[in-house]
C-alpha cells in the first residue's frame, strides 16, 4: 500500500492512503507531496496521481452520513512525536481518553462523561453508562472519557497528542467493515458516535497466555477513529488462510475477520533463552492488520533496566563503571 505525506506551510501530514491524499489535494493544492520512490518533495499541482482518481470522477456521490457518528476532518502533525488536529463544524464532537488533549479553540467545550460517547451510551440510562464505564475499567483505562464539542460558529479545532514516540493511525471504520480490534492502550480519540467496548479472546489458551492480547478494545461505528502505535507502523493485508507469527506486544489492531490465537514459541531452551517469551501471537487472514515496531512495554522495560537503581550505568561507555561514577560525583 502506497503511503503519502503532505506538507502545508511546514506542517507535515501523514502517512495516509492515496484516497486520503487526493481528498486533501482537492481541498488545498498549495502544498507539497512525497511518497516512497520520489526523490524530493514535489508541489501537489505537479503530482499527477493526486490530480484525479476513479473514486472521485463520475459514479455516485459520497453517501450521506447516517447520523450515528460525526464526520470530522483532521490533520496529523509531526514525525516521531505526532499529534492529530481535528476540525469540527458547529455541533460536532470528538471523544478522547482523559488527558489526551493538547490544545483547543476557546469555542470548543469539554465535558467529562461515563461511557464512550456513542449514541447508546449518551442516551442510555445511568446503569447502561455505568456498565460501559466498567468495561473500560477492565481494560485498565479510566472510568471517564472527555467529549469536545464545537459550541460556536464556523470551524474550530482540538488536538490530541501521542503519549510516546510513534505514529498516529487514522482509520475510517466503514472501510474495514465498521469494526476494529485494537490493543487496550492504543486508542487515542474518535468521532462522537464510535462505540468503544471490551473484546475478550474466547479460547482458553489465548486467555491464559495471551498477555497484552487477551483483553483488547473493540471500536465500532461509521466514523473516524485514531489509534497510536510505537515506533514504525506496518500495515498488511492478510489473504484468506495466510498466517503470520507476531510478538503479542507488537499488535496494534486488526479487522474483526482476522483470527487471533496463541502458539508456543518452540522448545524449552528457545522459550527460556530466546528472549521472545513462551508464546507468540498467530494472526490468520483474511483481513488487515496493523503492527508496531516498538511496543511501550518493551521501551519501558529497557528504560527500567538502564536505571541506576536497577544496576544500569549512568555513564554509558565508561570502562571504570561505578568507580568512574563515584569519581565524577554521581554516587
Amino acid at each position: 500500500m502506497i503511503q503519502w505525506y503532505l506538507s502545508y506551510d511546514g506542517n507535515q501530514m501523514g502517512p495516509m492512503s492515496t484516497e486520503q491524499a487526493i481528498q486533501y489535494a482537492q481541498k488545498n493544492a498549495n502544498g507539497f507531496a512525497w511518497r516512497e520512490g520520489m526523490t524530493a518533495w514535489t508541489p501537489i499541482s505537479q503530482v499527477p496521481e493526486l490530480q484525479s482518481s476513479p473514486a472521485f470522477s463520475g459514479g455516485p456521490p459520497p453517501q450521506a452520513n447516517c447520523g450515528r457518528a460525526d464526520e470530522i476532518d483532521y490533520k496529523i502533525m509531526g514525525a516521531e512525536m505526532q499529534y492529530v488536529e481535528v476540525e469540527l463544524d458547529p455541533g460536532e464532537s470528538a471523544v478522547a481518553e482523559a488527558g489526551a488533549m493538547m490544545y483547543k479553540d476557546s469555542v470548543v467545550q469539554m465535558e467529562t462523561i461515563f461511557g464512550d460517547g456513542s449514541s447508546a451510551s449518551m442516551s442510555g440510562s445511568f446503569m447502561d453508562k455505568l456498565i460501559g464505564a466498567g468495561k473500560r475499567l477492565l481494560t485498565g483505562e479510566s472510568l471517564f472519557m472527555t467529549v469536545f464539542t464545537h459550541a460556536g460558529s464556523g470551524k474550530a479545532h482540538v488536538a490530541f497528542a501521542a503519549p510516546f514516540p510513534g505514529n498516529i493511525i487514522p482509520i475510517r471504520l466503514p472501510d474495514i467493515g465498521g469494526c476494529l480490534i485494537c490493543q487496550k492502550d492504543s486508542y487515542l480519540c474518535a468521532a462522537r458516535g464510535v462505540a468503544i467496548s471490551i473484546f475478550f479472546q474466547r479460547k482458553i489458551l489465548t486467555g491464559l497466555f495471551g498477555g497484552e492480547g487477551f483483553i483488547m478494545q473493540k471500536l465500532e461505528g461509521d466514523g473516524m477513529a485514531f489509534v497510536h502505535a510505537g515506533g514504525t507502523i506496518m500495515e498488511r493485508q492478510l489473504s484468506a488462510g495466510e498466517i503470520l507469527h507476531v510478538d503479542v506486544g507488537c499488535i496494534v489492531g486488526f479487522e474483526a475477520s482476522v483470527q487471533f490465537d496463541i502458539e508456543q514459541t518452540g522448545g524449552i531452551k528457545t522459550a527460556l533463552f530466546g528472549g521472545e517469551g513462551f508464546f507468540f501471537a498467530v494472526l490468520q487472514g483474511p483481513g488487515k492488520i496493523w503492527l508496531q515496531s516498538l511496543p511501550f512495554s518493551r521501551l519501558a522495560g529497557r528504560m527500567l533496566r538502564a536505571a541506576p537503581q536497577r544496576g544500569g550505568s549512568q555513564e554509558e561507555g565508561s570502562v571504570l563503571g561505578s568507580f568512574g561514577n563515584w569519581i565524577g560525583g554521581n554516587q
